[in-house]
């Protein structure tokens, strides 16, 4: 028997990085029984067969595991956004960044295409948030290494709204992957969609990263789903120094009377669009029934 990391999954079949290379496995009947998927990430155990493919036996407790797309065990989401075309809105950050922090990844936040928009406004958001932000320029090297070092040793996924650069990154981080890239149209401000499945990626840093689909793929529904509306603003890390400082107990933190949170936003502590995107998600969260919520916990 052995035991390795699922490194990509197409078409029923999964590649698993093992201690003696990669084996291509079938998962056995009993996944399918008890309902259980095998995903990208996982580590698992498997018994190599005679004709060197292998047989999935066991699924290995995992850290975190996301529905679509669908990853396990990752350390830390780097969320890549843009200040120039095409430009990303501030909530499609936020959504995601709730969502991975909800599941126990940190965020590192990075804006591409540094040559051509500094995205200063959005970069102070976030760094005055808590995030660890970095600007890049997969055109001209600037801020890849520092990247690099960020991520090394660490398992993690790589998103971002199409047409930001996250395959260019990846490029960059490791010039001889070669991933496919998609040119942007000017006319619709969005990149053609090029990474059609998850797939892992070892760098020589020690680190292992999976190039996924882009926001459009990445579920926040799923969070609306498994999170409550009481635990969502834990998920914001700058309203954390404020959560025990309102009024009254149970504030929403939307438009209560002696919110601390929302005192910290008059002045200026928090970022009014961050505000904005928390009440957005707070509604979402609220309209999804007990009897669906506790069908999708994690």
């Amino acid at each position: 028997m052995g035991e390795g990391i699922i490194f990509k999954a197409l078409s029923g079949f999964y590649y698993v990085d093992g201690p003696d290379g990669p084996v291509t496995c079938r998962a056995r009947g009993k996944f399918r029984h008890r309902g259980e998927s095998p995903l990208v990430g996982d580590r698992v155990t498997y018994t190599q067969l005679e004709d060197g493919s292998g047989a999935l036996d066991s699924i290995l407790p995992r850290r975190n595991a996301f529905r679509r797309p669908a990853v396990a065990n990752i350390d830390a989401l780097v969320i890549i956004a843009s200040g120039a075309i095409p430009i990303t809105d501030p909530f499609l950050i936020d959504r995601v960044a709730s969502l991975a922090t909800y599941k126990g990844c940190e965020n590192i936040i990075c804006f591409n295409k540094c040559d051509l928009d500094g995205a200063d406004e959005l970069f102070e958001t976030y760094t005055r948030a808590g995030f660890r932000t970095f600007r890049v320029s997969a055109e001209t090297g600037e801020g890849i290494d520092a990247l690099s070092e960020a991520i090394a040793g660490r398992i993690c996924a790589f998103t971002g709204n199409s047409g930001v650069g996250k395959s260019s990154i990846l490029n960059a981080l490791e010039p001889e992957f070669g991933l496919e890239t998609g040119d942007v149209s000017v006319r619709l401000g969005r990149g053609r969609h090029t990474t059609r499945h998850v797939e892992l990626f070892r760098l020589k840093n020690g680190a292992v990263v999976a190039d996924t689909p882009g926001f459009s793929s990445f579920d926040t529904e799923e969070f609306s789903e498994t999170c409550r509306p009481e635990e969502l603003a834990a998920t914001f890390p700058e309203f954390r120094p404020y959560l025990d400082q309102c009024r009254f107990q149970g504030c929403a933190h939307v438009k209560e009377k002696g919110c601390a949170v929302l005192a910290a936003l008059k002045a200026g502590e928090i970022a009014k669009s961050r505000h904005e995107s928390y009440v957005r998600l707070y509604q979402q969260a609220k309209e999804v029934p007990e009897w669906k919520r506790k069908d999708h916990g994690c």
